[in-house]
């Protein structure tokens, strides 16, 4: 017999919640109940666009559903995310997952203490080009991390690092497989309070090294990396979905294009997360590993803060 649909909603229907809620409308394994927002004016719009109902307070939407994306800030994660968990709301919440360990800490017992499950919107893990990465990638020795995007105001609540960077850090951690052992990080401010241009060198227990560049000051946008390993070296593009694969075969280098089946990410990460919700499954990017990435994030902000005169 089928399940019935999961009941959804969203809080924060800015640029990205707004695209939750197309989906969510999309998705045939869940039930769109409505949102929540601040903002008089854009939930209107939304609301008008969709279709769809908005809720006044975060509790009445949480009555009725029974797992909800959280998009707003990220200051507002963890004020927003620990009442829908006590009310027994399953969580998507957009990365990264809070600003602090402290606040990371207080989610994740919240969560283990109502039984709820915690999906940090890593979106990047649900790409395309990242599940060929976990396929190919064997024991990477080298990783170079480019992720470029021309300036927008939305988001500099907080740095490049928390706001870009953490997308290639959270997939390296997953590719690599092993503790940092050393960071080197530097970085810019330029047209925001924090850091908007940054670069970090991670060096791993195993020995693998990551270089990870970023910025969000860039006139064009760019969202690549490199993997080497003893076979050959991978270069992958996220945004167009596409890349190949130089492998050694004896003393000869072959290139072969990566046949690679395009698709949302978002779109695959909602119907990846309403899946978990309704079979009780571990979601690919728990909160578990979304407080690591975290983790290593605040460490290269704290970096580039004690070396940069910002």
């Amino acid at each position: 017999m089928d399940k019935d649909p999961i009941t959804c909603g969203v809080v924060g229907v800015g640029y990205l919640g707004q695209h939750h809620v197309r989906i969510y409308q999309e998705l045939e394994s869940c039930q769109l109940v409505g949102f929540y927002e601040v903002d008089p004016e854009r939930a209107r719009e939304v609301a008008a666009q969709y279709g769809c109902e908005r809720f006044g307070s975060i509790e009445e939407l949480a009555e009725a559903c029974q797992a909800v994306s959280v998009a707003v800030p990220t200051d507002k994660h963890c004020e927003i995310a620990l009442p829908l968990l006590e009310a027994g709301c399953h969580l998507l919440i957009e990365k990264p997952l809070c600003e602090s360990n402290q606040e990371a800490e207080m989610i994740l017992r919240a969560a283990e203490r109502n039984d709820r499950i915690i999906q940090v919107g890593h979106v990047e893990h649900y790409n395309p080009v990242t599940s060929y990465l976990n396929r190919a990638v064997e024991r990477p020795l080298f990783i170079v991390a480019d992720r470029l995007a021309p300036f927008q105001p939305r988001g500099t609540e907080v740095g490049v690092v928390l706001d870009l960077m953490i997308h290639d850090i959270g997939i390296i951690l997953q590719l690599v497989k092993s503790p940092v052992a050393r960071m080197e990080s530097v970085g810019v401010k330029v047209l925001s309070p924090s850091e908007d241009i940054a670069n970090c060198r991670l060096t791993f227990g195993n020995g693998a090294v990551a270089n990870i560049n970023t910025s969000r000051v860039s006139e064009k946008k760019v969202r690549e990396i490199r993997v080497f390993q003893t076979n050959g070296y991978l270069s992958l593009d996220f945004m167009n979905q596409i890349g190949h694969f130089v492998r050694r075969e004896g003393g000869q280098l072959t290139k072969e294009e990566i046949p690679i089946e395009k698709g949302e990410p978002l779109k695959i990460e909602l119907a990846s997360f309403v899946h978990c919700v309704a079979n009780r499954e571990n979601p690919t990017v728990d909160a578990t590993l979304g407080k690591q990435a975290l983790e290593i994030a605040l460490r290269i902000t704290e970096q580039i803060k004690r070396r940069s005169p910002l």
